[in-house]
């Protein structure tokens, strides 16, 4: 069974087509966003979760091979009962050896505001942001990522977000 993950706001063709009308003749925008991630692994609704594992993970100081699944909130603050703006959906694995080295891929999707309906697609740190959906097609531009807080415990974390994203 295939479903669609992320949807934009109007995706027939008619409208496709007019929008890229009005991008032959229109100037881009620059959006800057500014929100926090909230990856939780514990609890009783965790929005991460742990998939697969190498047989070297457990002894791993970096938990290199460790792979995880998430759907995160996304929130105006940095407290989980900061006002929601989206979610963050995708995978994380660590990919280092020696040191902490984490490999990402997410859709960043918003449910409110001017872009509720739109989405981003970014590939980690300062990442590159690769396109996206709604008001953000053919978008390009980065996000500065920094951990806002971290429980090594639980592995809970919550991420600072930056973004500057260009688009029609």
């Amino acid at each position: 069974m295939a479903m669609r993950l992320v949807q934009s706001t109007n995706d027939e063709p008619k409208e496709v087509d007019k929008w890229i009308q009005k991008l032959h003749d229109g100037e881009g925008k620059i959006s800057r966003l500014h929100f926090y991630f909230h990856d939780t692994l514990s609890g009783k609704n965790p929005s991460a979760v742990e998939v697969a594992e190498a047989s070297i993970t457990k002894k791993s100081p970096t938990v290199f091979g460790l792979l995880n699944i998430f759907d995160d909130p996304l929130t105006e603050g940095p407290k989980s009962t900061s006002k929601l703006v989206g979610r963050a959906q995708g995978l994380y694995g660590s990919a280092g050896q020696q040191e902490l080295g984490l490999l990402l891929a997410m859709n960043v999707f918003f449910t409110t505001g001017k872009f509720n309906g739109s989405s981003l697609k970014l590939s980690i740190r300062e990442m590159p942001i690769k396109g996206g959906t709604g008001a953000f097609r053919l978008a390009r531009g980065f996000v500065q990522a920094k951990t806002h807080f971290l429980n090594l415990t639980s592995k809970d974390a919550i991420v600072e977000y930056h973004v500057v994203a260009m688009h029609y």
